[in-house]
């Protein structure tokens, strides 16, 4: 018998991209171009800088985006979407369509299933 995730083709890519961070940093990155680590983080004001640091390293790793350290004084790091990162737009504007036409759908059958769920209480 097959394990479900390993037969699941796209799970790993589910577990790269969509952790709680990642969209909102490559979405940053694709609308943005190259930024800052302060300028993330001031678009992402929820995020730590612990965690941004972390996310950052990891989607470097996963070559979704590019890290360019300049050696100046001081010191100069800037991180931009790279062309693997960028070949997730259509994926990114798919799920942004079908959030638009079912959002609403999703939310009418959160509140039909609560309320069925406090009747029965």
């Amino acid at each position: 018998m097959t394990d479900p995730e390993l037969a699941c083709p796209i799970a790993p890519v589910v577990d790269i991209v969509f952790s709680r961070w990642t969209t909102p940093i490559l979405w940053a990155l694709h609308e943005f171009g190259r930024q800052r680590f302060v300028e993330l983080e001031r678009r992402l004001p929820s995020i730590t800088p612990k965690v941004l640091t972390q996310r950052l390293r990891q989607l470097e790793r996963d070559g979704l985006l590019t890290r360019t350290y300049h050696p100046e004084v001081p010191p100069r790091v800037e991180y931009e979407i790279s062309d693997l990162g960028r070949s997730l737009s259509p994926v990114f504007a798919q799920l942004a369509t079908w959030a638009g036409d079912h959002l609403g759908d999703v939310a009418a059958a959160r509140e039909s299933y609560d309320a069925t769920k406090t009747q029965k209480v």
